[in-house]
């Protein structure tokens, strides 16, 4: 099965959600990817497409610093935390509704008897499945 684009977060978020992961330490674009994957179970992966130039662009605005040869190493700029410190409330709620849609497709699969990583899974149900759950994460912050 192919995890869901990135298309269902918005740009902006995934700024966010970058620096918030970048803060912690210096990450490759590539782990970034990896640890929104895990995040959400496996539901939600960043296209490279979208996340390289992302970050680039990041860069390029003096939020972060980038190692002159690739694979691209990125570190958090004062500028950047500074950004970051200004949207905390909104990455911290974009983090949160990650991690609580990993939570529900882990017991989702945990109820049905599935694997971890579903392989085989309708892509339209796939699909599906993370719509309904992406808004129940979005009902839930709001409430």
């Amino acid at each position: 099965m192919t995890a869901p684009s990135s298309k269902g977060v918005a740009e902006s978020d995934l700024r966010l959600v970058a620096l918030a992961l970048i803060i912690e330490k210096p990450r490759h674009g590539y782990e970034v990817i990896q640890l929104i994957e895990e995040m959400t179970a496996d539901w939600f992966l960043p296209s490279p497409n979208v996340v390289h130039p992302m970050l680039a662009n990041l860069a390029e605005e003096g939020c972060l610093t980038a190692s002159a040869d690739p694979p691209r190493l990125y570190t958090i700029t004062d500028e950047g935390r500074a950004h970051l410190q200004q949207n905390q409330a909104v990455a911290d709620a974009v983090l949160n509704r990650l991690t609580a849609l990993g939570e529900r497709v882990r017991r989702w699969r945990q109820a049905l008897g599935m694997a971890d990583r579903l392989k085989d899974a309708d892509a339209d149900a796939t699909e599906g499945l993370l719509d309904v759950l992406a808004r129940a994460a979005n009902d839930r912050l709001r409430k």
